[in-house]
């Protein structure tokens, strides 16, 4: 970088960076740099076609974007339409496939029974009173407590094992707080009232969105290669992980990382869903992705189909940090960290892996414009 005439430098490309600089641009007329490890934009949300089959792909695991706030879907929706896609999950349980999350079909099914929406409350609640957990304490507790133990053994606690490694009463209680639950038949997976996928898919859109005479991206950039390089005036928006910012002087953060194995099948569909999970603790994957079904209203007339199976793994050093783990250990190791960055200038730390926090997309998206929010009322 010998020469450097930008006011703010963007680390990371992904959907945190990206959204922060074109508030920036727009809001302050100022130029950015946006620089990105990797060889592309757009982070974990990046998408590619597949060149035998024209089929558009996820490169690190299905995205769908939902939310319910008006003003994130307005935000996004001035770089791209969205198409009408509605995200359903199937679960594969000893060879027979149910509706995730659970619902009314799920229930029926797995017990052969007849219920009705009115009498699914009362029978969820004798079979999570049979083990009289008043105080869940952890995962599997709370689990139990929300929708029984047959339930929990066969629907989530194979999958949790694979997903975090270890016996699910060593973690958290608040993680199976995500999960959803039904009493009808409603198998739709989000029900926020904006949903889709990226007409042009999600390459396309952040493209539009770091389309601006006032900003330049440079890919394959290291931060930590250039940093020295950086005028002390200039203000950075860090989105890569914050105990790296600090060389992991109080020891390292925990994460979940993913691997996938991608396949090109000679078949038209493979599963007939986008998404299908596996509960089985035998099965050594958690899940598979078909992204034809993403778009369905793309054709296809290859004849075949991309899958990908996904597995969970233990995050190291030069791994793909996913998901926060959040120990106790995590939560006073970050509390340093963020002591440290609270006594810095001109730096902001943002995104997944800057707070250690776990977003959906349009969290994220809604918390890099709250925090352009702060700082132009603070230029004002």
């Amino acid at each position: 970088m010998a020469q450097f005439d930008y006011r703010h430098v963007v680390v990371g490309a992904g959907i945190t960076g990206c959204t922060i600089a074109r508030r920036i641009v727009e809001d302050f007329g100022e130029r950015v740099l946006v620089i990105d490890r990797r060889d592309h934009i757009g982070g974990n949300c990046h998408s590619s076609v597949d060149p035998q089959t024209g089929i558009e792909v996820h490169n690190y695991g299905t995205h769908i974007f939902h939310t319910a706030e008006k003003r994130v879907w307005n935000f996004l929706s001035r770089f791209t339409e969205f198409n009408s896609y509605r995200h359903k999950v199937v679960t594969t349980y000893q060879g027979r496939t149910y509706h995730m999350p659970v619902n009314l079909q799920t229930i029926n099914s797995f017990f052969g029974i007849n219920l009705r929406p009115h009498e699914v409350e009362g029978f969820i609640r004798e079979q999570s009173a049979k083990e009289r957990i008043s105080d869940p304490r952890n995962l599997e507790e709370k689990a139990i407590s929300l929708i029984g133990r047959e339930l929990y053994e066969s629907f989530v606690k194979g999958y949790t094992v694979k997903q975090w490694e270890c016996d699910p009463r060593d973690l958290p209680a608040e993680i199976i707080t995500r999960l959803p639950f039904r009493h009808g038949y409603e198998c739709d997976y989000f029900t926020d009232r904006y949903q889709g996928l990226p007409w042009d898919g999600y390459a396309r859109l952040f493209e539009n969105m770091l389309e601006h005479e006032l900003i330049d991206v440079r890919l394959e950039t290291d931060f930590f290669a250039v940093r020295a390089d950086i005028p002390q005036q200039t203000a950075i928006y860090y989105t890569g992980p914050v105990d790296r910012y600090f060389d992991y002087s109080y020891g390292e953060l925990s994460w979940r990382s993913l691997r996938f194995e991608y396949e090109v099948e000679a078949v038209a569909d493979y599963q007939g869903t986008a998404v299908m999970n596996f509960a089985d603790i035998e099965v050594p994957y958690t899940r598979i992705h078909e992204f034809r079904h993403l778009y369905p209203e793309r054709e296809s007339d290859s004849g075949k189909t991309v899958i990908a199976r996904e597995f969970s793994m233990k995050w190291k050093q030069g791994d793909e940090p996913y998901y926060p783990v959040n120990t106790d250990e995590d939560r006073k190791r970050l509390k340093l960290y963020r002591q440290e960055a609270e006594r810095l200038e001109n730096i902001h730390f943002a995104g997944r892996l800057g707070r250690y926090r776990y977003y959906d997309m349009d969290k994220a998206v809604l918390a890099a414009l709250e925090l352009c929010d702060e700082l132009l009322q603070f230029k004002q």
